[in-house]
């Protein structure tokens, strides 16, 4: 019960607004969707915690039955068993289920929705017509959930969809920040970080975490040892979400492992051109993966795992797993305990540039837009630009202690002289653990002042 409330910690905006959307009183078709294990079901279930409500999970059996559990549910609902004995396709089962219902406020979750889609094509154009016809003048809320990013958001969401225009409201589920990540497991700021790094943003997978055991701990048991859940969970993730699941997981896995532009991946996994182009579209509009531009570049980007606990896992685990399978844990630890530190301040890097970007870290800029840079060899951590150019903030990131902030600083002066941007001011801004010194030219942040911009 302790985990189920700290889940709901950081989701009441979520059910802030399935409240508003039910007191519209009228028909609704709302469509949650995120990623597997980020907490849409247990949302769900506390949304309609009270209310009169019909909850369905879709399995890959059969639309046939599909419609014989929702027709089992809705006998139950209504207490008359003729459901059970109806020949009816769904739209005629909703039909029927409005008619007995009449004006009755109801809750329908689909949840799994895409399940549907996968085992008919068709199914967005009948739930067209089930909003048009039986919905939209009734007060059924009416909610179609799914996993799958790039189903929802290709079949459902799209402006091609024929459900374009139908849904009165949609909200993508996202993972935690820090503040609500902290609250998982007893540790500082630089613990959560590593926490962040390691399991993730998932409610799910933090609530897995031993608050008394160590993080290095928590790795072994959690992660690495056969058996535990998150030892096989991104494998059954890439198989619920692609077809070729092996190619998919290749692709990750390369990625996690360095390479990260185009034609070193291209080379590395050997396929071709179109292959490997439609393969990582894929994965992007999935959002596994982020495609990065440098700043003020058309070109010469590269690919990142958007989710941490899978770029931990294609890092560390996979290329582990004969190991792992003979339960050497703790030789296969002390391997990842030796990269440990350069990947924390990877992790570090793309934690506070999201920091900056949700404005939580504030930075001496109005409206900006946030950038990478790297260009033959010069590389800056982040670059803001004003939207009116009128001032730049560079910024350089350490994941270190007793940070020489006068020597950082000077470097980062001449490197952002070969920065192709015109701008009345500059700021020249460097983030890290502890500093042994700090620039009077520059603006120095350490984690205890990143921890007040978090939790104020």
């Amino acid at each position: 019960m302790i985990i189920l409330i700290q889940q709901f910690i950081n989701r009441n905006l979520e059910l802030s607004f399935l409240e508003e959307k039910f007191n519209e009183n009228k028909g609704q078709l709302i469509i949650i969707y995120g990623r597997r294990r980020i907490g849409k079901t247990e949302l769900i279930r506390k949304f309609v915690d009270g209310k009169r409500a019909i909850y369905h999970m879709c399995t890959y059996d059969s639309i046939g039955e599909n419609i014989n559990s929702l027709k089992d549910q809705m006998a139950r609902f209504t207490g008359n068993p003729i459901f059970r004995n109806l020949s009816v396709n769904l739209f005629d089962l909703f039909k029927y289920f409005r008619e007995q219902i009449g004006q009755e406020k109801v809750v329908i979750c689909i949840d799994e929705f895409p399940y549907l889609i996968q085992i008919d094509r068709s199914i967005p154009s009948v739930f067209q017509k089930l909003f048009d016809l039986v919905i939209s003048d009734s007060k059924i809320y009416l909610i179609l959930s799914g996993s799958s990013i790039s189903i929802m958001e290709n079949e459902v969401l799209n402006y091609r969809s024929p459900l374009y225009g139908r849904r009165t409201g949609s909200y993508e589920l996202l993972g935690f920040d820090l503040k609500h990540i902290s609250s998982f497991y007893n540790g500082n700021l630089e613990d959560t970080i590593k926490i962040s790094s390691v399991f993730g943003s998932s409610p799910f997978y933090l609530s897995l975490l031993d608050k008394n055991k160590s993080i290095e701990e928590n790795i072994k048991k959690k992660i690495l040892t056969k058996g535990e859940i998150l030892y096989e969970e991104p494998r059954i993730l890439m198989k619920q979400e692609f077809n070729e699941p092996r190619v998919y997981e290749m692709i990750i896995r390369h990625i996690a492992n360095g390479y990260v532009k185009f034609g070193e991946l291209q080379n590395s996994v050997h396929l071709d051109k179109g292959n490997i182009s439609r393969y990582l579209e894929t994965l992007i509009s999935s959002k596994m993966v982020n495609y990065i531009l440098p700043f003020k570049q058309r070109r010469g980007g590269i690919y990142e795992i958007d989710d941490s606990f899978l770029n931990f896992y294609y890092r560390f685990v996979y290329p582990n797993i004969s190991d792992l399978e003979l339960g050497k844990i703790d030789s296969v630890y002390s391997r990842i305990e030796k990269e440990l530190n350069t990947y924390y301040g990877k992790m570090f890097e793309r934690i506070v540039l999201n920091l900056i970007n949700k404005r939580i870290l504030e930075i001496p800029l109005n409206s900006f837009s946030l950038h990478r840079y790297w260009h033959k060899g010069n590389e800056i951590d982040g670059i803001a630009l004003e939207d009116d150019h009128n001032r730049v903030a560079f910024i350089e990131i350490k994941f270190s202690d007793n940070v020489d902030g006068i020597r950082i600083a000077k470097e980062l002066k001449m490197k952002s002289e070969m920065v192709p941007v015109h701008t009345t001011e500059k700021y020249y801004i460097i983030i890290a653990k502890s500093f042994k010194s700090r620039s009077e030219d520059s603006i120095n942040i350490d984690l205890c002042q990143i921890e007040k911009f978090i939790f104020r």
